[in-house]
């Protein structure tokens, strides 16, 4: 019959000649899947930022140099006003000048007869660019003489204070027919014209006169005209402060008069401004 070897009672280990298993500590199970777990969660870490490292940059494209700045431009998302460039200050800029406003000045609808209002015209160019490729406009000395259109042989020429449109003549006439054009004296974008001895064309008392510049505010608004398109092709001066009055010639004599739907006054008030006579 086999020994029956009971195992000795726990309860006192060392006093029955028993002692526990301690090749293994109380937990280890426990701390080893919480050691998986941590380093499973550190690799799953590494390898979202690695994912995300590895995608394409959204905000460069290396293969057409596009940035997400240039794409976002380019489809109409940022946008930006293109600076205005104008070198030219508005009569209303200057002192004591009184610039016609676009309101004031004649429709633009053809009339009756078609004929057409004036609109806006480029008028001769009196600065040039400075030496050396500066910026300053440098003014040049720019003659002209008017010349009707309706009356081609006859052409703008100051005499005893007052402004006639004479047929061609000797170098005394070629002399009184030749103006300087200038900057408006009132400013603007407009022109003043000077004679051959020194005055100026202005109007007065709806009267195209030639006198001297007394300096006053009143002479440079009056002295100066802006070149308007001409239905014949040429232009036509407009008062700077009379807006919708435009010089025109009458038996001859050249005057301001408010504009009007005509034939008549449209081909009387259209003059080429062409090279000077003298």
């Amino acid at each position: 019959m086999p020994d029956n070897k009971s195992r000795p009672p726990q309860e006192h280990p060392w006093e029955n000649g028993w002692a526990p298993d301690t090749c293994r500590a109380p937990g280890t199970r426990r701390l080893w899947l919480a050691g998986a777990l941590a380093v499973a969660t550190v690799v799953a870490c590494v390898a979202t930022i690695s994912l995300t490292d590895n995608r394409p940059d959204a905000r460069s494209d290396a293969r057409d140099g596009v940035t997400t700045s240039d794409k976002e431009t380019s489809s109409g998302l940022i946008s930006f006003a293109s600076p205005s460039v104008s070198g030219t200050p508005s009569a209303s800029a200057t002192k004591g000048s009184a610039s016609p406003s676009a309101s004031a000045s004649p429709s633009s609808s053809p009339s009756a007869n078609g004929a057409s209002s004036p609109r806006h015209s480029a008028a001769p160019s009196t600065s040039a660019p400075a030496a050396g490729g500066g910026s300053e406009p440098k003014p040049v000395t720019v003659r002209r003489s008017v010349q009707s259109v309706n009356h081609p042989e006859r052409y703008w020429r100051s005499g005893g204070g007052r402004v006639r449109i004479e047929a061609a003549g000797g170098a005394e006439f070629r002399e009184d027919a030749t103006f300087t054009v200038v900057n408006g004296l009132a400013g603007g974008s407009c022109h003043s014209f000077r004679a051959s001895d020194g005055t100026y064309l202005r109007h007065r008392d709806f009267v195209l006169r030639s006198e001297r510049d007394d300096g006053s505010a009143l002479f440079r608004q009056d002295a100066t005209f802006c070149a308007r398109d001409s239905s014949y092709g040429a232009v036509m001066l407009e008062s700077v402060n009379y807006p919708g009055y435009f010089l025109r010639h009458q038996d001859f004599q050249v005057k301001l008069e408010r504009y009007q739907y005509g034939g008549q006054y449209a081909a009387d008030s259209a003059f080429r401004l062409v090279e000077g006579l003298a």
